[in-house]
């Protein structure tokens, strides 16, 4: 398996403390990107190879279920993770439903639970650019490890 710092992650909001909070935290274990900008994250992913895209809800431009479904037309294969509010359920209801969203999570986000949606979202990604069974089992078994983890800690 890959070490955690080949997982390449693109955090989007348009919250500059929340960007550089994002990036202090994380900046040792993944290959972060971050932007204020969906158009910006768009060109982001252009350039470099992107594992996770996590991105807020509200954001002026473009809303953050706007951003992933332009991401899972151009980037299939990128992870989408929404941040939201409570009162913006209805809209990630319709993307989850769609398959337009992986995982959605509520802000503020928690670095442990963002942590652990990170290296789940990128054993997702491995199985599916993975043929054969054995590959499978392999995975399940780290993703099985990964769930054991997360809940006794």
């Amino acid at each position: 398996m890959a070490t955690s710092k080949t997982i390449s992650v693109l955090y989007v909001d348009d919250e500059i403390h929340n960007l550089n909070s994002f990036k202090a935290t994380f900046r040792k274990e993944f290959n972060v990107h971050i932007t204020d900008s969906p158009a910006d994250a768009l060109e982001i992913l252009k350039r470099n190879p992107v594992h996770i895209l996590i991105t807020d809800q509200r954001m002026p431009g473009m809303t953050g279920v706007e951003l992933l479904i332009k991401v899972l037309e151009r980037h299939p294969d990128t992870m989408r993770v929404l941040l939201t509010g409570f009162t913006e359920l209805a809209a990630v209801a319709e993307a989850l439903g769609k398959g337009q969203v992986h995982y959605r999570m509520e802000k503020p986000w928690d670095e442990e639970q963002i942590r652990a949606v990170i290296k789940a979202a990128y054993e997702i990604s491995l199985l599916r650019m993975c043929g054969g069974p054995e590959c499978i089992i392999d995975v399940s078994s780290e993703l099985e490890f990964i769930l054991r983890q997360n809940l006794l800690s």
